[in-house]
């Protein structure tokens, strides 16, 4: 879904304009929106990472308060099953595929300094992409998906079981989409239409927080999705692949955590059900540098929920430095 300016969709995101990119043979799709008129020239741009699978479109919310600090980007990455970015390799949906890709966007685009975000499993992505480049002047983590404490049986089974669910896990959710997608794309849009608050219980927090206008365009994009179930695969290959990343092969996760020199706000949902704060906890053990701040009251989905609060966060944390209480 693009529009010359999504203010057409709605008043609440007029100015954001859907572009298209060339990067390296690939159509890439991109959401944009011009740096407020008090904004100082020169001020880095804010690239805001989607979480994997998902689109663009899930950070609408962000984009137009954002511009009050600079130009806002915000790619669909390769694999998102409601952006309209090509998916040229069976892999792309990855994390680190995806992390390349970002070196290969901020390329074309020209970006030599920016202020990265990432959202959820799209802060794996900003993760790697930040400890392997020198462009992301700040980094803000949303609710990411980070390493917790294993005990040891936990360890073995991830090494054992788990190692297997991830490698046959995509190849079976193609299987089963051929014959189940379109029944459960239904199921998902009944759930929108009625839009029951309690069904989106597993992100924590209050979902009925989210903007109509979100639930809205969810289910037109559902609809679209419909024609082509199969694209649903896509998050069984990004979830297996951050899921590795964070149980099984661990290295490279605490790796990019202790090479990242920017500046990072790690931003948390006290209700989030999916992220754990001994995790939090056990990040910021490792990086005390590293600034938390935790939305108390919202969950998962903490963009959606509070989307004000996050940009007013963000916002103190990129003008006055402001030491955040953990």
């Amino acid at each position: 879904m693009r529009y010359s300016d999504w203010g057409a969709r709605s008043a609440r995101w007029s100015g954001i304009r859907s572009e298209t990119v060339d990067v390296c043979g690939t159509g890439v799709h991109y959401l944009r929106a011009d740096a407020g008129s008090r904004v100082r020239p020169g001020a880095p741009p804010q690239l805001l990472i989607h979480p994997l699978a998902a689109g663009g479109t899930f950070l609408l919310d962000l984009i137009r308060p954002l511009t009050a600090y600079g130009d806002v980007i915000a790619p669909d990455l390769p694999g998102s099953i409601f952006g309209h970015t090509g998916t040229p390799r069976v892999n792309a949906p990855r994390v680190e595929p995806n992390a390349r890709f970002l070196r290969a966007f901020t390329d074309t685009l020209g970006l030599d300094r920016v202020i990265l975000h990432g959202w959820s499993l799209g802060g794996a992505v900003a993760l790697r992409f930040a400890a392997a480049t020198d462009r992301v002047e700040r980094l803000v983590l949303a609710n990411p998906p980070l390493p917790a404490r294993l005990t040891a049986a936990q360890w073995v089974g991830w090494q054992t079981l788990g190692r297997l669910a991830i490698a046959v896990g995509p190849a079976a959710a193609r299987g089963l989409l051929r014959f189940w997608g379109r029944r459960a794309i239904d199921q998902k849009l009944r759930i929108l239409e009625r839009f029951d608050p309690s069904e989106l219980d597993t992100m924590g927090g209050d979902p009925s927080r989210i903007a109509p206008e979100n639930i809205e365009l969810w289910t037109d994009q559902l609809a679209e999705l419909r024609s082509d179930p199969s694209k649903m695969a896509y998050a069984a290959t990004a979830f297996g692949s951050v899921v590795s990343g964070i149980f099984v092969n661990r290295r490279p996760v605490f790796d990019a955590i202790d090479r990242i020199t920017a500046p990072v706000l790690l931003l948390w949902g006290a209700e989030d059900p999916l992220v754990e704060r001994q995790a939090v906890d056990q990040v910021l053990a490792r990086r005390p540098d590293w600034h938390l701040h935790v939305f108390a009251s919202a969950g998962h989905a903490a963009p959606l929920e509070v989307p004000e609060e996050y940009v007013d966060v963000v916002g103190r944390w990129l003008g006055h430095g402001v030491d955040l209480s953990r």
